[in-house]
This record gives structure tokens, C-alpha cells and sequence, in this order.
């Protein structure tokens, strides 16, 4: 029965392997080697059967089931015996040569049993393999594939076997004809060859340590014999690699004399391959070990063949190596394993070859060259010990090659130089040199040179190489410190190795620390007569000018600096303790900050410090001297870099400051001479070292400056100068322009006692000769220089008692400056720089004259107002330059206000701004009212008060600022209260009040800024009128008027927010000071409502509502009646007149009884047959109805109505509820929607209304108004709006609104429900599904217990059970239902009741959709918990036996209820029913297993409960546990293991049910679900597995068989698998 079996099953399995699909494929082969773990023998047996039986079965499904053998036979290798094993030999031998073609995968397949097999049984299977292996006959190419692959896997067993194969193989390899055979051969004497080469390298290891390479080498030779003169003379590409590919471990083998004699003819021939093949890797490799089988004979026919194997080898090197083929790289390493051979064998002959190669231009091969020199340095440094003057001598060419590619590759062979000493010899600095200068390399001329096609990363760059190379070099390579000490020092200076400085100084500073810590005291450099090297002076000049520039060049500063550190003894003895202290502060202040953050100036600064500080410790004329000198002799070399030039400018001005007044003369003048005029960015250096030096040495300074302007460099004539002859014009204005600029920070540096004294003779003398220029940058120089001047002038202690007599002039030639300057633009500083001259000039004395003062306004204001604004791109210069232009005319202005500080001075100054303010251009306005800001605010800080003064124009300043306070820009908005509000105070204090005087009314219009950045019109209108009102607290009668005129003048403002503004301001002041007005009201009133229909204007349409309260006071039922016959949907004018009637709650409660009686008493819609065939009749909302709802949403909407809502809150409650009900999917009346289709039709937008929207908004403002806000709110949130106006939401709508109501409006729902008792038979179906949903939904609040409602609303609704509406019959049974969330202490007292309409709901057969059933089912699991026990022990059989059939509805539904609902009666059984309860758990545990893989989540959440319920009532304590541990909510479920461990305990335990579990599960093979389709054969396989052998009985075999090859053509692969999987498990009945 067993064999039977095990073969019906392997059977099946073996079957399943024709599966189209490859997953299935594998999963069968798993489920064979699962098979195979218990069964080894039978599976084998079964696979040799199978294939032995079916000889037509396709190769394809024969390979898996080889591969299957295999890996059984690798599993259980031990365990075999020979019978067996034999019989797969012979399988595996006949598969594998059952074709003559080759089939690879197939025969690979029976190749690899055989030599799995072979790892025992080697003797049966060579005698398998030597049986088709016969001297004569020409064996299968599979034969000796698999004797070569058993060489490699048992090198030990088969090597013995070798001889006799040898020998029986040479003749063969004549008898083959076919390239594919020859292959087969090449390749089986070439494994052949390396098992032999490993067998005798291991001889310790051996089974038979007598084996010799002797043995073999006549076999070999012959072979070697026929590959070489017959193959590979006439073979095909293919076979030539072969046979090249078995020659290299071949030539190991061959006798001495026999490889000596075929080497002249071998190299050759497999060079030549080299010209044939493109993947040369084999070709390589295969000369690598000829090359050293000849080496290791001491062959002397390598010098004849020396120079073709160079040229070959070299050849292949120079092949680009591209990263994406590893092909290439690995030949390339092959090619250099035979160079290496080649270095130590013949390294004259080989560096006579390689070292002119050098000398060619060629890229490709002076890259391929270095890279086998760098190689042979390395690898050979022994043999190339005594070569390196002759390799050094042979770089000097490629050093000068400009290809990055050659570079890379000389830097690397430099490399391999430094570390084996090379750099030592003569010619070795040259290289250090070259390293040098790579690492100067300018990235953009690299970037160049690279090319488009070059891969090569930044990381990989020739000068990142260099400068890693050059640090390794210098703090790795111990030999290398005499070499480059002190040699990089010579780099440091010259310009063209700028870019190698933040290298050269990081190995520099490590070679001097190591040289000071083997001598402390010694000077580090020893110049010894050593003219390159630079001098100290030199040093010190070179790395303090990088250093001005710290982050640029990798960070050179820093290095520099600490190279300067280390270098103080050389610099001067005396500088040791300041520096050590001073650069350390330097570093630490560079690492707080980064490129982008640090400032230039502040750190330019400290540089000049350090280098004043040490200028002063050294107190050495002679050294200082030296230093200038130095500095100077410097200056050209920094000609490409002028901000670092004009760094070296103030150190020489500092130097300068400490030398004597000779030394200070005679250089200022060669700079004067010498400096470049033409370049513009070089005039700033040379002024600030003027500027610097005059610090010191004013007199000296001013003298050369006039000596230079006297000489002939600035005349015309040409013939009369000597170092500026034939000078243009244009030059000559360069030369003007930095000699003024000189002018200018020779002021702002000299000292303040002995300017003022020269300032206008030897100064401003010399600049005006300039002032008629048009040179736009000498201008600029002018600007720049008279305000530093008179920057100067002003911060002297004596400056309010100097009198400047040239003060008119240069304020008009600055002015004429400013008017010059191209309008619309900010392009340079002339206009910041003129008014700032211009600013310091007005605090000067004598004062300007009235007109000189409104021109300099007049054109400051005409030129800053009126630039354009600069798009918002950041911070951009532009931008960061008119900011600093704007502040620096506020200072102009509140300077020139300082010299008529009176009323009279305010207006005159803000009316230069008037135009401004009222510009039709946003960005001037918020400019001007920034600036009168600013003024106003400088007036009341600064006005002093001898007496009571009238402040008459303060109605005209009011009216000029308070309309800006809406101005569409936000900024103009503040400051205009701002202006505001310092006018109120003038006003304060021009009647007596103490400057410091808090007024509270004025203190309010600081608080209402916030209103005004609202974007909101309402809020910023408000916040207009607020700002009016104070204006009205504070506004001296007599200025009322002038105030109202200049706002009725801005009622036609551009800005139209602010014409807005002013008509609220308007209206505010009238309301608030219209006592004197009274008369003017009616003709106001009158004037809005004429303008009614012509404008949508705030206080016209405020004015109209007041008219329509005042006629509805005494005729509110025509007012009503009139309004209600306005065309729908009402428009914005009709809406406001209707808010206006709730401003007084007598007449809102009027008008809203006159709308409930239109709702409810008119018919609520018309039913119309849209089409003669069409089912259903449209509903059509009526006409009145409609209106009169829309009208009572505008009441309730204003916040005036909310007594009168409050008041008939239960009528509008009910009846706008039922409204809603009546109006979902009903349509607008007729004339609405030809009237949509004629504004659709004519393109014109139309507001469209929705009967049941406007009855649901409607419904929203009587709830907001009658206080219920929390109620709405809780709706929106829960989206219960939105489902109160569809259909298929409506119910849930309605019952979100009761659990609202119940929460937040208890107190409201008595009357509320006592008015929905008497809609419950009503004609209308909708409106009963309303109402029943509403009162159901009550039953959940425990408001309705404590309100006394419960009897009456349980009565009400078990009523309705009989209702004709199955939709009100199932609402009636969720609210019973609800029971248990309100009251659930009376449950138990109405349990029978409630018990009896939940089984009548399961009983419901007039509901053909169960739904009536599904709401029972619900019922009945919140029930359970709380009725009385024995009530429900009486149904409890009966419910369990009438919700079976509905686990395996198609309705996911009344799945997911009548499982959770079944797991609510297993844990209601406990107790006394459970045995009569038990028969009903074994019947659903195996749906509930199952459905734990249903598609739907509540389903497979129910069946988790269900089964924890289910788990005390089996009385299986470990089962339980396993149900409460994997079962938990929120908890992953693993699926499988849950399952194995179930059966596991189920068979354990429940043994008897074996039969039955598996007969239910058999049942779910055919379910319309594939997970649970997948997860039956699952359960099946581990209640299998877990059984015991004397359950088999109850197993029926064939029945199971059946299904699960059913199964096995599943449409659906998840399904196969599982059932392949479960076959699997089926081993045990074997």
C-alpha cells in the first residue's frame, strides 16, 4: 500500500512538472526535493521511472527533473546505495547521451548527477563514463564534458583515472571532425591540466604521492602535438581560443626539451591571436603561463622572441580601458603579469623597449608605456634597482605632454618613484616639480583638456591626484624629506603655482615640524648660497597677500597662515611669541565662519592688525625697509588678481606707517608711477594705501599727491611730459579719477586735528578742477572722495565751528551729479554717495537757501521715487543698493528739516511728497509714505514748544494719509498710520501736552496695524473705520471740514481700496460728528439708493438696508411678499435687503413665521414625465417653496435673528429637516433651468440652485443661530453635510445630525421629537425613512433615558415593524439596537421584546437583499452581551443555525456579520449550553480558518474574533493560546505558521475530527475566492502533516488525490503552488 502510494504520489508530482508556468516548474521541483529529504531512494526511483517510461516527454520538463536527482543526490549522498545509485548512473549516462545534438541545458542537467554522483561513487562512475569513452569510437561531447568536470570536483579521484584517459583520448582527437567536438576536447585538456597542476602541488594530500608530471608529459605532448599543428592551423575562431585556452596550464606538462623546442613556433601563434580576437583576456592568460613555464625551464628562446612578445604585450596595453567592460580590465592585468615575468627575467631587453616608447607623441601608447613602468617599478624593484638614472633620464618628454590622460599616468609612475627612491637621483627634483605643477592646474583649462568623451570624475583629476600624490609623498615616504626640504619652499613665490599653494604649504608645514622635532633651535632654512630660494621678506609678502582671500585655492589662507606659524624663527627671531599666539586667533576665527559668511572687510582688518602688530614688535627699520621694498617688487605679479592686489596695497600702505619719511616718499612715488591707471579696480588699493599712510605721514602724502597732479601726466599737450607721453584723454581721466579717489582716503585717514585746516585748499581745490567731467567713473571718484571728505569734516570735534565756503558749490555739483545720472535706473552709487555728501554738507554751516534746499529735494525725490523695482530674485545687489540709497535720503531729508523745525517747514517738505503719495504706482507710493513716516516721526521727536502754536493744516495732512491706510500695498497701509498717528501727537503738542505724553486714543491706532496687513477687504475696511473713529475722538472741530473736503477728493483715487477707504471714513465721521449734518441724512440715503444698481460700493448698499428695516417695520407681510417674488437665485442685493430685516428680533420672528407657513403648507414638488419611456417620473421642485426657503437661510444668516430662531427653533428644526428629506434628487423648478440653459447658451455664468442645498444650508442657519454651532461643526467635520444631500448618504446624513443634536442639544430634542412623532404617517416614504432614522439613531444618547423619552421612543418605533418600507423596517431595527449605547441598563428589562423583533428581522423574507437580516445580525452581537441570559439561551441553537449559510455569502457584508456575530454566541455560550454549542464550533471552524485569507479585511477581523471566542469552547487549552497569541487586533498574522500550528494541536488533541476537517476543507477547493481557494489545500497539508498513523483511516486517499490534481490545473498559480506544496506533505502515507 505504501509503494503503491508513494508512486501514485510522485506520480502526480512528476506530472505536475509539464506546467507552462516556470514558478510552478520550481515549485514541483521543491515539492520532488522536499520528497526527497524523507524518501531519497523512492523519489530517485520514481524520477529514473518516470523518465524512463516517457521518452517523449520534453527535454524542458526532463531538465527538472534532473535537477531535482541532483539535489537530492548532492542532500543524501551518504545515503544512497550502489543499487540505486547505479540505476541513476545509468539514467543520467543515457539522458545525457540520448542525442547526438547538444541540448545544454538538458545535458547539463544529466552531466551534473553524474558528478554529483561521482563525489562517492567515482569507480562506478568512470566505469559508466570509460564504457562510452571506448579507443576507436569518437565518444559523445557530453562524456568528456562530464570527465572534465569531475577532474575539477574531485581532483583526487579522478586524476588517477587520467593516464589511461590520456592515453585513449589522443587517438580519438584525430578521429574528430567537428569544431564542437574540439571544443569539447580543448576544454577537457585544459581541466585535465589544471587537476593535474593541483594534484602535484598537493602531493601531501594525495591518495598516491607517487604521481608524476612524468606520467603525463608524453600524453600531453601529444595532444599538444594535434591541437597545435592541426587545430589550430584549420579550426574556426571558436575552437583557435580553445585551443589557446588549453595550451597555457598545457605548457606546464610538456617535457623541458619538448617546450624548449616548441616555444619558436608557440609565441608566435598565440601573439597572432591577439590580431584575430577581440576578447583577448584568454589569449593572455594563456601566454602568462606559457611565459612562465618557459622561465621555469630556464628557456633561452624567450630573447629571440623578446621583442615580438613586447610589442604584442605592449600593443594590448595601450588598448583604452573603458570601466563598463571588465573584459578589458581583466586582460589588462594578465598583460601585466607578463611583464612582470618578462622584468625579472630580461630587464635590460625590456626597458630598452619601453623607455623610447616614451619619446612618441602618440596618447595612447605614452599612457599604455607609463602604466608598465609604474607596474615593473613595483613589482621589480629588485631587477630595476640599478636602472632608475637611466628610467628618470627617459621622463623628461613626457613630462612636457599637455594630455591629462599622460599626466594621470606620469603623476601615478612619479608616485611609484618617490616610494622606491628613485627621486633621490639626479633628475628627481625635476619630477617633484612636475607634481608641483599639476597641482597649479586651473580646473577650467583641465576641463578643456579632458574633452567631451572623457569619463574621468573631479575625484580622478590630474591635479586631485597630484595634490593627493604630493601630501602622501611628503608624510608617508620617510626618504622624501631631504628631497623636498627645502626645494617646495622655490614654489611658493611665482605666480603660475597660485593654485598648488593650499598643497604646498600643508606639506611644507608637515616637513618643518618633523625637521623641528629632530632640532629645536635650528633655523629651518639654510639658504648655504642657494639663490632660488625665496627670502623671508618674500615668504611673508607671498602668504599674507593669499591669505586676504582665505577660502579661495582649497582654503589656501589657513594653510598659509600656519606655514607662516610655523616659518616665525626664519621671518624675524622676534616673532616667535606674537605669532604663536596671533595666527592661532586668525584660524579660529576663519573656522567660525565659511566663505559665504565670512566679511571681507572685518577680516582684511585683522590681516592689517597682524601685520601692524608685528611691524611693531620687530621695531626694525632696516627690516621694514626690506619688507616695503619686497611688497612693492610684488605688486605686478598680482596683475590677474586685483582684489588680492588691492590687499597688497594697504599692507604696503601699512609698512609704509612705519617707515621713515624718506623711505615713505620715495616709494609713494614710484606707486604713483608705476601703477596700472587703466585697470578701474586698481584705484582703490592705491587710494587706500594712500589713505593708510596718511594715517602717519599727512604731509608726506599730500606732497607727493601734489607733486604727481603738477607734473605732466594730467596735460594735454603732447611733447611735455616724460612718463605719460601721447596719453588720451580717456587715460588721462583714469589717472584724474584714482588721484581723487587718493584725495578721499587721504581725508577719511588723516587725522581729524589737521584736516580741517587743509580740507579746502589742498582738497577740495584739487577736486573741483575735475568737476565739469562727463567721465562717468571719474565722477564716481568725485562723489566718492567729497563724501569721505565731508564724512571726515563731520566727525571732527571742531566741525560746528567750521565754515565751509564752498558748501553751495558742491551741493549744486552734486545735485548736477544726481541729474546726470540716466532716470529709471540704479546702475552705480553716484546717487547714495552724492546724497550722502549732500547730508553731511546741510549740517554744515552756512545754511542753504530756500530754492538751492526744493532743488536738492525736488531731484533726489524725482530720482530715487521713480526706479523701478527689481524683481524679488534674493538679495540681489541692485536691490541691497537701493535700500542704502532710500536710507541715506531719509537722512538728507530729516537733516534738511533740522533747519526750519515748524509746522510750517512739515507741510512745505510733505508736499515735495504729495505727488508721490498720490502716484498712481504702487512702489512710489509705499515709498513716499515711508519717507513722511520717518519725517514726521523725526519732527515730533526733535519739535520744541515755547508756546501754544495752532496747527492749521492738520485736517489737510490727515485727509492726505488716511485714505492709504487700505492701500493695496500692505507696507504703504502701516506706514500711513503710522503718519497718522505722529500727527495726532503734533497735534497734542502743539496745544500743550509733554512730549511724553501717552494719549490712549492715539496709543489704538499702533494696535489696528494688524487689521490692515489682513488681506481680507471686510477686515481692512474695519479696521479704515476703527482708525476713523479715533481720528474723530482726537479732530479739533474747526478742521472737520477740511477733512471731509480732502477725503471727498480721494473718493477718485487710482487706488480704488483706497477710494473705498475714504467712503468709510466718510461715513464714520459723519456718524460719529454728524450732529452738525443732522439735516443732510435723508438726501445721503437718497443718493445710495439711486446708486444702487450702478455700484457694488459698501455705504450704498449699508444705506439701503436701513431704508428696507425702516419700510419693513410697518409693512413686513408686503415687504415679505415683494421679496419673495424677486427672480431666483436671489442676487447679492436681494440677499442683503433680506439680512436686513433680522436687525430687530420682533420683526425676524414676523418674517420667519411668514416663510414656515410658505414651506410647509404648499406643495413640495411636481412629479413630470420627462420621456414617454422613461420608468421613473422627475420630481420638480415648486416655485414658493423653494424662495421662501432660500429667503429664511438670508434671515438666519444675520446675527440679528438669532431671539426670533431661538423662539420657533423646533418648527424650523422639523421643517427644514423634512424639507431636505423631500428635496434629495429633486430637480429646480422649469423656469430655473431654461434659464440656466439660456446663460449656458449665451456664455454668461449663472449661479445655479439646488433645492435640497438651499434647503440643507437653510437648515445650518437656524441651527448656527439658535446656538447649536458645536452642531454643525460636529456635521462638517464628520462630512455629514454632504450626506445629508444624496441619495445614498441621506440616511447616514440624517443620522450624524441626531447623534450631533443628542450631544450638543438635548435640552431641544423633546419638542423636536414630539413634532417628528406625528410625520411617522406621513404619506411621504422619504420623509418616514427620515424621521425613523432621526428617532433611531436618539436610542444611542443616553440624553433620550435622562430626558424621560425612552418608553415613548422605544413604543413609537417597535410600531413601525410593520412599516411597508423595508428601509423603515431596518432602521427600526438599528435603532432598538442603539439601545445598548444609551441605555444599556434596560436592556435586560426589554430583552424579550428586543430579542423577538431581532429573530423576526433574521426571519424577514420580504427583503430580497437580506439587508433587514444583515441589520438582526448587527442587533443581535451588540445585544448579546447584555439581555438576559436565559432569553438567549433559549434562541441561542436557533440563531447559530440560521446564520450558518450566510459565511459563505457572496456579500461581504453578511460574511463579516454572521461570523462576528457567531463569535458573539461562542462567548454568550460559555457555560452550561457549550456542550449542546460544541457541535456548531466544529462545524464553522474550518469556514473560519479558511476566511481568515478572505479578500476583504472586516471578514478576516470577524473570523480573528470568532475564533478567540471559539478557542474556551473546544476545551483545548494550547489551542485557545494559540488563538488569543496570533489572533490579536493589530497584530500581523503569519498565516502559514498560525495554520501548522492549529493542526498541530487540532490532531493532538481532536484526532477523531481528522476525517471531517479534511472532508469541509475539500469543499473550499472549489470556492469563487483564490486566496481561500489557495489556503484549502493548505489546511489540508498540515492536518497531513500532523496526523498520526492511526488517523489514516479516516483520510480518504483518493478522494484527496483527486481534488489536489483538480487543483493542479487551477487557473490561478498561487492555487498550483499550494496544492504542489501540499503533495509534498502528502510523503507520510508513503
Amino acid at each position: 500500500m505504501s509503494e503503491t502510494y508513494a508512486k501514485r504520489l510522485s506520480a502526480i508530482l512528476l506530472d505536475a512538472v509539464t506546467d507552462k508556468d516556470p514558478q510552478m516548474q520550481e515549485q514541483v521541483c521543491g515539492a520532488l526535493c522536499d520528497f526527497g529529504e524523507s524518501k531519497p531512494a523512492e523519489v530517485l526511483s520514481a524520477c529514473e521511472e518516470h523518465l524512463r517510461l516517457h521518452e517523449k516527454l520534453a527535454h524542458p520538463y526532463r531538465t527538472i527533473i534532473l535537477r531535482a536527482m541532483e539535489i537530492v543526490v548532492s542532500n543524501h549522498i551518504s545515503e544512497l546505495d550502489k543499487d540505486t545509485a547505479r540505476a541513476i548512473i545509468l539514467l543520467a549516462s543515457n539522458e545525457m547521451t540520448k542525442v547526438k545534438e547538444l541540448v545544454s541545458d538538458w545535458q547539463q542537467a544529466a552531466s551534473s548527477v553524474l558528478v554529483a554522483v561521482g563525489r562517492r561513487f567515482i569507480s562506478s562512475v568512470m566505469e559508466e563514463l570509460l564504457s562510452k569513452f571506448q579507443p576507436g569510437l569518437l565518444p559523445h561531447p557530453c562524456t568528456v564534458h562530464t570527465l572534465a568536470s569531475l577532474s575539477v570536483s574531485n581532483v583526487f579521484g579522478v586524476v588517477p583515472f587520467l593516464t589511461s584517459i590520456l592515453s585513449t583520448m589522443l587517438p580519438m582527437l584525430g578521429a574528430a571532425k567537428h569544431d564542437s567536438m574540439k571544443v569539447v576536447f580543448c576544454c577537457a585538456l585544459q581541466r585535465f591540466s589544471e587537476s593535474i597542476l593541483e594534484y602535484l602541488a598537493n602531493l601531501d594530500q594525495a591518495p598516491d604521492p607517487t604521481v608524476r608530471k612524468d606520467a603525463f608529459a608524453s600524453d600531453i605532448f601529444g595532444a599538444y602535438d594535434i591541437l597545435f599543428h592541426q587545430w589550430l592551423q584549420s579550426g574556426g575562431a571558436k575552437l583557435r581560443l580553445a585551443v589557446v585556452e588549453a595550451l597555457g596550464p598545457m605548457s606546464h606538462l610538456l617535457p623541458s626539451e619538448k617546450l624548449e623546442e616548441q616555444l619558436p613556433k608557440l609565441l608566435p601563434r598565440v601573439l597572432a591571436f591577439y590580431k584575430k580576437h577581440t576578447e583577448t583576456v584568454h589569449v593572455s592568460k594563456s601566454l602568462g603561463q606559457i611565459l612562465e613555464a618557459a622561465v621555469s625551464v630556464g628557456s633561452r628562446t624567450l630573447d629571440i622572441h623578446l621583442n615580438s612578445l613586447l610589442a604584442a604585450l605592449h600593443a594590448q596595453i595601450c588598448v583604452p580601458v573603458e570601466s563598463s567592460s571588465p573584459l578589458v580590465m581583466s586582460n589588462q592585468k594578465e598583460v601585466l603579469r607578463c611583464f612582470t615575468v618578462l622584468a625579472c627575467c630580461s630587464p635590460d631587453r625590456l626597458l630598452a623597449f619601453l623607455l623610447p616608447k616614451l619619446d612618441t607623441s602618440n596618447e595612447r601608447t605614452r599612457v599604455g608605456t607609463l602604466q608598465v613602468l609604474r607596474h615593473v617599478i613595483n613589482a621589480a624593484a629588485a631587477q630595476m634597482e640599478v636602472k632608475k638614472p637611466v628610467i628618470l633620464s627617459s621622463m623628461k618628454l613626457p613630462l612636457l605632454d599637455t594630455n591629462n590622460k599622460v599626466k594621470r599616468a606620469v603623476v601615478q609612475v612619479v608616485s611609484a618613484m618617490a616610494h622606491h627612491g628613485y627621486l633621490e637621483q639626479p633628475g628627481g627634483k625635476a619630477m617633484v616639480e612636475y607634481i608641483v605643477q599639476q597641482c597649479a592646474l586651473p580646473p577650467e583649462a583641465e576641463i578643456q583638456k579632458l574633452g567631451a568623451d572623457s569619463e574621468a570624475l573631479a575625484a580622478d583629476s590630474v591635479r586631485a591626484i597630484s595634490v593627493s600624490t604630493l601630501y602622501l609623498v611628503s608624510t608617508t615616504v620617510d626618504r622624501m624629506g631631504e628631497v623636498l626640504w627645502p626645494y617646495l619652499l622655490e614654489f611658493l613665490v611665482p605666480v603660475r603655482f597660485t593654485r598648488a599653494l593650499s598643497p604646498l604649504c600643508r606639506s611644507l608645514v608637515h616637513l618643518a615640524q618633523k625637521r623641528q622635532e629632530a632640532g629645536a633651535h635650528a633655523p629651518l632654512i639654510q639658504y648655504n648660497g642657494n639663490v632660488h630660494l625665496p627670502s623671508p621678506y618674500a615668504i611673508t609678502t607671498r602668504l599674507l597677500a593669499v591669505s586676504s582671500h582665505p577660502y579661495v585655492g582649497d582654503g589656501r589662507g589657513a594653510a598659509s597662515l600656519r606655514l607662516l606659524n610655523v616659518l616665525h624663527q626664519d621671518i624675524h627671531p622676534a616673532l616667535g611669541q606674537r605669532w604663536v599666539t596671533a595666527i592661532p586667533l586668525l584660524l579660529e576665527h576663519l573656522d567660525e565662519y565659511s566663505e559665504e559668511t565670512l566679511s571681507q572687510k572685518e577680516w582684511e582688518e585683522k590681516l592689517l592688525v597682524f601685520l601692524r602688530d608685528s611691524l611693531a614688535v620687530v621695531s626694525d627699520n632696516t627690516w621694514v625697509c626690506h619688507l616695503t621694498l619686497e611688497m612693492c617688487k610684488q605688486l605686478p605679479n598680482y596683475n590677474g588678481t586685483p582684489l588680492e592686489k588691492n590687499f597688497l596695497y594697504k599692507c604696503v600702505g601699512t609698512t609704509l606707517g612705519a617707515a621713515s619719511s624718506k623711505v615713505v616718499r620715495k616709494h609713494l612715488r614710484e606707486l604713483l608711477e608705476t601703477a596700472r591707471y587703466q585697470e578701474e579696480r586698481e584705484h582703490e588699493g592705491l587710494a587706500c594705501c594712500f589713505g593708510i599712510c596718511a594715517i602717519s605721514h599727512l604731509d608726506d602724502t599730500l606732497a607727493q599727491l601734489d607733486d604727481f597732479v603738477k607734473s605732466d601726466v594730467l596735460r594735454k599737450s603732447a611733447g611735455i611730459f616724460n612718463l605719460f607721453k601721447n596719453r588720451s584723454e580717456s587715460e588721462a581721466n583714469k589717472v584724474r579719477s584714482a588721484l581723487i579717489l587718493c584725495y578721499g582716503h587721504v581725508a577719511a585717514g588723516a587725522p581729524r586735528e589737521l584736516l580741517l585746516a587743509r580740507v579746502e585748499a589742498d582738497l577740495f581745490w584739487n577736486m573741483s578742477e575735475c568737476f565739469s567731467t562727463k567721465d562717468p567713473a571719474l565722477r564716481l571718484s568725485l562723489v566718492q572722495s567729497v563724501c569721505m571728505a565731508t564724512q571726515a569734516i563731520c566727525s571732527s570735534a571742531h566741525s560746528s565751528s567750521f565754515h565751509l565756503s564752498r558748501k553751495a558749490e558742491l551741493v549744486a555739483q552734486m545735485v548736477e551729479f544726481i541729474r546726470a545720472e540716466p532716470p529709471d535706473s540704479l546702475k552705480t552709487p553716484i546717487w547714495k554717495k552724492a546724497m550722502l555728501a549732500c547730508t553731511y554738507l546741510v549740517t554744515l554751516e552756512p545754511a542753504l537757501e530756500e530754492q538751492v534746499q526744493a532743488d536738492l529735494i525736488h531731484s533726489c525725490l524725482h530720482r530715487v521715487m521713480a526706479v523701478l523695482p527689481e524683481p524679488e530674485e534674493g538679495d540681489s545687489p541692485q536691490e541691497s543698493l537701493y535700500l542704502d540709497t532710500v536710507q541715506v535720503l531719509k537722512d538728507l531729508l530729516t537733516s534738511l528739516l533740522l533747519w526750519n523745525m515748524t509746522p510750517l517747514g512739515l507741510q512745505v517738505m510733505l508736499e515735495h511728497l504729495s505727488p508721490w503719495i498720490k502716484s498712481p504706482r504702487g512702489h512710489e507710493r509705499v515709498r513716499a509714505v515711508g519717507l513722511s513716516a520717518c519725517l514726521l516721526q523725526f519732527f515730533l521727536q526733535h519739535l520744541q514748544i515755547s508756546a501754544l502754536v495752532p496747527f492749521h493744516n492738520l485736517g489737510l495732512l490727515i485727509g492726505l494719509f488716511s485714505p492709504r491706510c487700505a492701500d493695496l500695498w500692505p507696507a504703504t497701509r502701516r506706514e500711513a498710520v503710522s503718519c497718522i498717528h505722529s500727527l495726532l501727537y503734533l497735534q497734542l503738542t502743539c496745544v500743550g501736552f509733554s512730549r511724553d505724553y501717552q494719549d490712549d486714543v492715539a496709543e489704538q491706532l499702533l494696535s489696528l496695524k494688524d487689521g490692515l496687513v489682513h488681506p481680507d477687504p471686510a477686515i481692512l475696511f474695519h479696521t479704515c473705520h476703527s482708525i476713523a473713529q479715533l481720528i474723530a475722538k482726537r479732530l479739533p472741530p474747526d478742521q472737520l471740514i477740511n477733512l471731509l473736503l480732502t477725503l471727498f477728493e480721494s473718493l477718485g483715487d487710482p487706488d480704488k481700496n483706497c477710494s473705498r477707504a475714504a467712503s468709510v471714513m466718510i461715513n464714520c465721521l459723519l456718524k460719529e460728528r454728524g450732529n452738525m449734518l443732522q439735516e443732510k441724512v435723508p438726501e445721503i440715503v437718497s443718493v445710495l439708493r439711486s446708486k444702487l444698481q450702478e455700484t457694488q460700493e459698501e455705504h450704498i448698499l449699508q444705506a439701503a438696508q436701513h431704508s428696507v428695516f425702516a419700510l419693513a417695520t410697518h409693512h413686513c407681510a408686503s415687504v415679505v411678499s415683494n421679496l419673495l417674488g424677486s427672480p431666483l437665485p436671489f442676487d447679492s442685493h436681494t440677499c442683503t435687503l433680506w439680512r436686513a430685516l433680522a436687525l430687530e428680533p420682533g420683526l425676524a420672528a414676523q418674517v420667519l413665521g411668514l416663510l414656515l407657513e410658505k414651506i410647509s403648507k404648499d406643495v413640495l414638488f411636481e412629479e413630470s414625465q420627462a420621456f414617454l419611456l422613461s420608468s421613473t417620473p422627475d420630481r420638480v421642485a415648486t416655485l414658493l417653496p423653494l424662495a421662501a426657503t432660500c429667503a429664511l437661510h438670508e434671515v438666519a444668516s444675520a446675527p440679528a435673528s438669532g431671539p426670533a430662531v431661538l423662539e420657533l427653533y423646533p418648527q424650523l428644526f422639523v421643517a427644514l429637516l423634512l424639507r431636505v428629506s423631500c428635496t434629495v434628487g429633486v430637480q429646480p423648478p422649469r423656469q430655473l433651468q431654461a434659464k440656466e440653459r439660456r446663460s449656458a447658451s449665451s456664455g454668461l455664468a449663472s449661479r445655479s440652485l439646488e433645492p435640497c442645498s438651499s434647503a440643507v444650508d437653510a437648515l445650518q442657519a437656524v441651527l448656527v443661530r439658535g446656538g447649536n454651532e458645536d452642531v454643525v461643526q460636529c456635521m462638517e467635520l464628520d462630512g455629514g453635510w454632504q450626506l445629508l444631500r444624496t441619495s445614498a448618504g441621506h440616511e447616514e446624513g440624517v443620522t450624524r445630525l441626531a447623534s450631533a443634536m443628542a450631544k450638543f442639544a438635548g435640552p431641544r430634542l423633546p419638542l423636536v421629537m414630539k413634532l417628528l412623532f406625528t410625520t411617522q404617517s406621513s404619506m411621504y416614504e422619504v420623509q418616514r425613512v427620515t424621521s425613523t432614522a432621526f428617532l433611531a439613531e436618539l436610542l444611542s444618547s443616553n440624553v433620550v433615558n435622562d430626558l424621560m423619552l425612552l418608553e415613548s421612543l422605544l413604543y413609537n418605533l417597535m410600531a413601525r415593524q410593520k412599516d411597508t418600507s423595508a428601509r423603515v423596517r431596518r432602521l427600526v431595527l438599528h435603532g432598538l439596537a442603539n439601545i445598548t449605547l444609551g441605555s444599556p441598563d434596560k436592556v435586560q428589562t426589554h430583552s424579550p421584546q428586543l430579542l423577538t423583533a431581532m429573530i423576526g428581522g433574521l426571519d424577514d423574507g420580504d427583503d430580497p437583499h437580506s439587508l433587514v437580516a444583515l441589520e438582526a445580525m448587527v442587533g443581535l452581537a451588540r445585544l448579546m452581551d447584555l439581555v438576559d441570559a436565559w432569553d438567549l439561551h433559549a434562541v441561542l441553537l436557533h440563531i447559530a443555525v440560521r446564520i450558518r449559510p450566510f459565511f459563505d455569502s457572496e456579500r461581504m457584508e453578511l460574511r463579516s456579520v454572521s461570523i462576528g456575530l457567531f463569535g458573539h454566541l461562542n462567548k454568550a455560550c460559555r457555560g452550561d449550553c457549550k456542550d449542546v454549542f460544541l457541535e456548531q464550533v466544529v462545524g464553522g471552524l474550518v469556514p473560519l480558518l479558511l476566511h481568515l485569507r478572505d479578500p476583504h479585511a472586516p471578514v478576516v477581523t470577524a473570523c480573528r474574533f470568532a475564533l478567540r471566542m471559539c478557542g474556551p469552547n473546544l476545551e483545548c487549552e494550547e489551542l485557545a493560546a494559540v488563538f488569543q497569541r496570533h489572533l490579536q487586533e493589530g497584530h500581523d498574522l503569519h498565516f502559514g505558521e498560525f495554520l501548522n500550528t492549529t493542526c498541530k494541536h487540532l490532531m493532538r488533541h481532536f484526532p477523531d475530527l481528522l476525517g471531517r476537517l479534511l472532508s469541509t476543507s475539500l469543499f473550499y477547493y472549489k470556492s469563487s475566492w483564490e486566496d481561500v481557494r489557495a489556503a484549502a489545500p493548505m489546511l489540508t497539508g498540515f492536518l497531513v502533516l500532523h496526523m498520526e498513523a492511526e488517523q489514516r483511516p479516516q483520510v480518504d486517499l483518493e478522494q484527496l488525490l483527486t481534488a489536489l490534481q483538480l487543483l493542479l490545473k487551477d487557473p490561478a498559480l498561487k492555487v498550483r503552488l499550494k496544492a504542489v506544496k501540499t503533495l509534498g506533505r502528502l510523503v507520510k502515507f508513503a
